[in-house]
């Protein structure tokens, strides 16, 4: 179990959040992760068993059928999903795609889209990257041309999570391809429009149970009003919301660099070799202790990131820096963890070789580190 005792970021009001993440994750999630990793994404029911319970999309206004909660609470999904070793797709609709139809969305479409999105009966994607730009979101090819009252939209998108289940896409694309940032929108296109296909579930290393895939949009027609806030305004949403998403994925970096230390623990305490554990040899010891003072310094500083976040005072750099620093931990901890494990730690039957596969992606998607130094550097 997680301990948060001393984390003055939350209040008791969480603790019982708390409780009922981690009665949901062993009740509904549990008995059948390992089902979920053999066919490639979760079964449908289980979005209406995560908006049943209250954990999908928090943040919603009670207005619009949510909680009117802070982002506090999608931390306590994304810590307790992190030391469960689970990688969830409910996060993405939670913590990214919920947030731009929150900010930017008319009042028609919150109304038609925010409570569904709480109750886990619209799944929703955003479908950013394409197979020639990655990072560079002003490199696109697709694109959203005006006809009429309508737009027309052409291209294909790749890697895009939750995009064999998604019932509506968020679609970056261009509106205007001669005007660089300012010509990129974003436009909403349900699933059941014409010239909307989805592409295979592509095989990934690791998060075997959150689908991704390629989607292709030939000549996808979509109302005027499906644009999401302004015509030519999309990559300054897009720059805006970066943020948490790159936060997030801090937030649950930290929590499962955490099981994967208290996973090696366990292990090299029980273990024994040449008479005694491998645990008492200073080399396992020692590199432990490394890791315990990594984690020590990453809790303190995601509590003093998230009280920021959510008195909306996280910059960009200082999200892009945690994102940066705790996924780059995590993976030295999961690395060092399934070591110390020695060839147990290689088969997959083993918590941590999972959690080893899924740790290799946290410092790529959502920019990679290379990216986040970059990103940093420019507020030097």
């Amino acid at each position: 179990m997680l301990n948060v005792e001393g984390r003055s970021v939350y209040t008791a009001e969480h603790g019982q959040f708390r409780d009922t993440v981690r009665r949901f994750l062993e009740r509904e999630v549990a008995p059948h992760y390992a089902r979920w990793e053999q066919q490639g994404f979760v079964d449908r029911w289980y979005w209406n068993a995560c908006g049943e319970a209250g954990l999908l999309c928090p943040t919603v206004a009670e207005q619009y059928g949510g909680l009117g909660l802070d982002f506090r609470y999608n931390a306590i999904v994304d810590e307790e999903s992190g030391y469960a070793g689970v990688f969830l797709p409910s996060m993405l609709q939670s913590d990214i795609t919920v947030a731009y139809i929150e900010h930017y969305a008319s009042e028609a479409q919150k109304r038609a889209y925010l409570q569904k999105m709480v109750s886990g009966e619209l799944v929703v994607a955003i479908a950013m990257t394409e197979p020639g730009a990655g990072s560079d979101l002003q490199g696109i090819r697709t694109t959203a041309k005006r006809s009429g009252d309508e737009y027309v939209i052409n291209g294909s998108k790749t890697f895009i999570s939750n995009g064999q289940t998604a019932d509506m896409i968020i679609v970056v694309a261009k509106t205007n391809a001669e005007a660089g940032a300012k010509g990129v929108s974003l436009v909403l296109v349900e699933a059941d429009r014409p010239g909307f296909r989805r592409g295979r579930n592509l095989d990934k290393i690791g998060q075997h149970s959150a689908d991704t895939s390629e989607l292709f949009f030939e000549d996808v027609r979509v109302p005027a009003e499906n644009v999401l806030g302004q015509e030519g305004a999309g990559f300054g949403y897009l720059m805006s919301q970066l943020a948490q998403e790159r936060f997030s994925l801090a937030v649950y970096a930290q929590a499962a660099a955490q099981r994967a230390f208290d996973e090696a623990v366990r292990y090299t305490k029980d273990r024994r070799a040449f008479g005694k554990t491998i645990f008492d040899f200073q080399h396992s010891r020692f590199s432990l202790a490394d890791l315990k003072a990594k984690l020590q310094v990453g809790w303190a500083h995601l509590d003093w990131a998230l009280g920021r976040h959510v008195q909306g005072a996280l910059t960009a750099a200082e999200a892009s820096a945690a994102k940066y620093w705790h996924t780059e931990m995590q993976w030295e901890v999961t690395d060092l963890a399934l070591q110390l494990h020695g060839g147990s730690g290689y088969m997959n039957e083993m918590l941590i070789a999972r959690m080893w596969r899924d740790a290799r992606v946290q410092r790529i998607y959502g920019g990679t580190s290379e990216i986040m130094r970059e990103v940093v550097s420019r507020s030097i």
